[in-house]
């Protein structure tokens, strides 16, 4: 079935009247910007949902909804579109009847995509609309590393059997497979479905007889099918091809990166080797560009704690630190506190290790210790070149937060990350580091410690009530709702979807300064700054389980281990 009124998306909304005039015009804004589809800075604006959207366009439009996570489609009809085009315009083939292909699509307004996937099939086009997540678990499932490793297998196979004949020699085989069409998809292949499936890292192991690859996905390390150890030393070698790295050493670790667009994402992966007694060991970072586009409203901060970073923003001059272990999203808190500074009117001057994601309109330069680049000396440097704000990518040591310290004392904002448990450790540790305590309380405005929790699957979560002994544990005494997920296709079973930042914001005032002075312990200082009104990292973990951001479970989780 055609459709019938090739009506625009933002219309259908406004006419249902799931959106305003004045919200379509927003999104439209944004659109500009970031070039998304309207669909998606919708849903991301929080104006709408994914599910109301496909209800909406479907009742409007008599364009039937499928489920792709219940049927099985045939594998002559998966062939008739190719995978790349089935990811540029998130549709997939369901079904054919005579001289019709029906077509699963998250944007069955794609007139575009319509006329060209019926030029391509030689088919009338019915479309269908579903969930892009659906699409992409489709693709996943019928072009994803299980089928290109079958293939890989297969051409293998194919090139052994030429060997035991005498056809090629054993010798060509590594360098020839290296670039094999079949190796390139199954890389491809594996790193395509880490972006989808949003990990943070791939880790690509040997082991005596076999070997595995692992994924981090929202903090977890999890297991993916793996091909068998035949095949571990050309992956290995297509990855460092791709990164830039020497194939003829495998006894030394090496490092390497590479950028790659997937799904509308611009990627940079960091690749680091590690010679281990069964081969090397590949670790590959993903880190998506988009993120450097984060604003601070989209980290997790609940009101309160943002208004007060804002606040802090206004001052002239100061140490803002976000402090946390490795991995704790200090990095993107400070992203997202240079975009809201970001204007013309400021000189912006970052000194990092490495530069994770590049930002218009900033200077970014990388420390190259070979060079003699190191923190210090190139804060020194950017003292020179007239900045307003200053990002120290991280306090090392004590010349680097000397340095750093004098500068926001002089006139200049300076964000920096540390590693401390709280907030109020850092401000010790500045002084355990040699600083004057005098120094440290003039200098540093505000400390914000983080961490990183799972977020409750949005498909799934539903609310049950803890027993009166968990809850009387933080502190209620009264029956109180909290959200899980029972776990869906969506989130692959587990209940989480995503990760969101919990926050600890120590405002430094006069009181606070006095303490410092004074050489306080970090725990005097806490407790100052909680009489002060600054909630501390484990109530905001509750309060985000208690309004369905997080599990309670995964709240208590990070309270037992703090």
């Amino acid at each position: 079935m055609a459709i019938k009124e090739r009506k625009r998306l933002g219309e259908i909304l406004v006419e249902a009247k799931k959106i305003t005039e004045a919200e379509l015009q927003k999104a439209l804004t944004e659109q500009k910007k970031y070039g998304e589809k309207l669909g998606r800075i919708l849903i991301k604006m929080g104006l709408i949902t994914e599910h109301e959207m496909i209800l909406t366009v479907s009742n409007q439009l008599g364009i039937p909804i499928v489920k792709l996570d219940k049927i099985d489609i045939p594998h002559e009809v998966i062939k008739l579109i190719p995978e790349d085009l089935c990811k540029t315009y998130s549709v997939i083939p369901i079904e054919r009847r005579f001289n019709v292909l029906k077509l699963a699509m998250a944007d069955p307004l794609d007139i575009s995509a319509i006329d060209e996937i019926s030029k391509i099939v030689k088919l009338e086009v019915e479309p269908c609309i579903t969930t892009e997540n659906e699409i992409k678990r489709a693709i996943e499932k019928y072009f994803g590393i299980r089928s290109i490793m079958h293939e890989t297998l297969e051409k293998i196979k194919d090139i052994e059997a030429m060997e035991e004949e005498g056809l090629i020699e054993e010798t060509i085989m590594p360098v020839e497979a290296i670039e094999d069409e079949p190796i390139i998809k199954l890389v491809n292949s594996i790193i395509s479905q880490a972006i989808e499936d949003n990990a943070s890292d791939i880790h690509i192991e040997p082991f005596e007889k076999d070997m595995r690859i692992r994924m981090r996905i929202d903090g977890k390390l999890k297991e993916v099918p793996s091909p068998q150890k035949k095949m571990f030393n050309t992956i290995v070698s297509r990855i460092k091809i791709l990164s830039g790295m020497d194939i003829t050493k495998t006894r030394i670790p090496q490092d390497g990166r590479f950028d790659i667009k997937e799904a509308m994402k611009d990627v940079s992966v960091r690749v680091s080797t590690f010679p281990t007694i069964y081969g090397e060991k590949v670790v590959m970072r993903l880190l998506d560009k988009n993120t450097a586009f984060y604003g601070i409203d989209k980290i997790g901060l609940l009101d309160t704690e943002k208004e007060k970073i804002l606040s802090v923003l206004k001052r002239p001059y100061g140490f803002i630190l976000s402090t946390g272990p490795t991995g704790s999203g200090k990095s993107t808190t400070l992203y997202a506190i240079l975009n809201a500074i970001n204007t013309p009117e400021k000189n912006i001057v970052t000194i990092e290790d490495p530069v994770e994601y590049t930002i218009e309109g900033i200077t970014q330069s990388q420390i190259n210790l070979k060079a003699g680049l190191t923190f210090d000396t190139g804060l020194r440097a950017i003292l020179r070149q007239d900045p307003d704000v200053i990002m120290v990518g991280e306090i090392r040591d004590k010349e680097t937060a000397t340095i750093a310290t004098h500068a926001a004392l002089t006139g200049h904002i300076v964000l920096s990350t540390f590693h401390t448990n709280d907030a109020a450790g850092a401000l010790t540790r500045f002084v355990e580091m040699g600083i004057e305590p005098f120094l440290v309380a003039s200098s540093v405005n505000c400390v914000i410690a983080q961490r990183l929790l799972r977020r409750v699957c949005e498909e799934c979560k539903e609310s049950y009530y803890p027993s009166c002994a968990i809850l009387e544990s933080i502190g209620i005494n009264e029956p109180v709702a909290f959200f899980k997920g029972k776990g869906c296709p969506a989130c692959r079973n587990t209940g989480y979807k995503g990760r969101v930042g919990i926050f600890e914001v120590l405002i430094v005032d006069d009181d606070i300064r006095d303490l410092v002075v004074k050489k306080a312990s970090s725990e005097v200082i806490k407790n100052k700054a909680i009489e002060k009104g600054m909630k501390t990292i484990k109530d905001d973990a509750i309060t985000k389980a208690r309004i369905g951001v997080t599990s309670l479970e995964e709240a208590l989780g990070f309270i037992q281990e703090d």
